[in-house]
């Protein structure tokens, strides 16, 4: 594992984890080609990944069919060119764009998305500098 791999492993167990919000996160290349990091067991394949790539280009698209993390399939209740927000029954999944990353969170049926969604994209802001 790299030093960058490290760094995105931290940010994955201190400020994704660590929120106390999400039972699941990972973080994917900025480009789409790989997951940096992600917490155990958590797993997003390459054509999970490439559908979020998609998404983020299409987000009509992504509105209308949803999109797939970890072998589930989201309902999207928000699709921009920075987030995706998604729901399977009361579970859901955010999904953030940052400057040198792509953040994912997993909740479960116990946390509300918009607390969920706070926590992801202010990590996002930190990364972005903002």
């Amino acid at each position: 594992m790299g030093a960058h791999s490290a760094i995105w492993q931290g940010y994955v167990d201190s400020s994704l984890m660590g929120s106390g919000q999400f039972d699941k996160a990972a973080i994917l290349s900025h480009d789409f080609s790989g997951v940096e990091a992600s917490s155990p067991g958590f797993t997003i394949s390459q054509e999970e990944i490439t559908g979020l790539a998609a998404a983020f280009r299409d987000t009509g698209y992504a509105m209308q069919h949803g999109f797939h993390i970890g072998g589930e399939k989201f309902l999207a209740i928000k699709a921009d060119e920075r987030s995706l927000y998604g729901k399977k029954g009361k579970e859901g999944a955010i999904v953030v764009r940052a400057v040198s990353c792509i953040m994912v969170g997993h909740h479960t049926e116990a946390v509300q998305t918009t607390n969920a969604a706070a926590a992801i994209e202010k990590v996002a802001d930190y990364i972005n500098g903002a």
